[in-house]
């Protein structure tokens, strides 16, 4: 298993490389920003990057995603029911993405926005059973992604309900890998350690740890922070293939 945390702080983000050393597949997850960082990394490990994976349409950054999809000759990914007008390799729940020894199984978890996604790593060498989740902006150490960017903060709250329950069936030992941490304008009570675990989420996560749906709804809809600047035209150009050409 190959994995490198990529921290930004500008917007503040983490973004993820991963994959088999042996099988050199790798993949790389919410890039941000300058691509070349993750060119390097690949080449020095003496990987091919196979898939680049937007766990979401973002709202606070235009995504480098798709730049270095092309620049590494990557298949782009977001869920199937995104809605972008360009192509992508779209995937469903419960699809898996090969990585030599590395598998990563799709789950979608709805909430934050209604495309986002989660993805469960196993790396079949050390066991069966799986290694870590990267979960975006769904599940972040101290709190939950907001609800409202994408859909009505009462309607995501109720699809993030859903997805908590999806997330909290997971093995406790699970590795929590998120998409961002404190300072983020993704979430409100966000720890500044960008790792942690399902099990300890479930014990010190306020909004993980809400069992009643009404009551979960209210938690999420009170004292919603201000949106990221130009979040509908940022969340617009990530579906579009308007920005990638203007770059070109």
């Amino acid at each position: 298993m190959i994995l490198r945390q990529f921290l930004h702080s500008d917007p503040v983000a983490a973004s993820y490389l991963f994959g088999c050393g042996g099988k050199a597949s790798g993949a790389v997850v919410d890039p941000v920003g300058d691509i070349a960082p993750y060119l390097h990394v690949a080449e020095a490990l003496g990987m091919r990057i196979l898939y680049v994976i937007d766990t979401h349409l973002h709202a606070d950054h235009v995504s480098s995603a798709r730049a270095l999809a092309a620049a590494s000759g990557a298949e782009y990914v977001l869920f199937a029911g995104a809605g972008a007008d360009f192509p992508f390799k779209g995937v469903r729940d419960g699809e898996v993405l090969e990585l030599g020894n590395v598998t990563a199984k799709v789950l979608h978890t709805p909430g934050h926005t209604p495309e986002h996604i989660c993805l469960v790593v196993t790396d079949r060498t050390r066991a069966s059973e799986p290694w870590f989740v990267l979960t975006g902006h769904t599940l972040m150490v101290g709190d939950l992604g907001r609800t409202e960017l994408a859909s009505s903060a009462e309607e995501g709250a109720r699809a993030l309900f859903r997805s908590v329950q999806v997330l909290k069936a997971l093995p406790d030992y699970l590795e929590v890998l998120p998409g961002a941490y404190s300072g983020s304008v993704c979430g409100r009570k966000l720890s500044g350690k960008p790792s942690s675990t399902i099990g300890f989420e479930k014990r010190n996560n306020t909004a993980f740890c809400i069992t009643d749906e009404a009551e979960f709804v209210a938690a999420m809809t009170a004292d919603i922070p201000p949106p990221p600047p130009e979040a509908a035209k940022i969340r617009a150009a990530n579906a579009s293939a308007a920005h990638v050409m203007a770059e070109d």
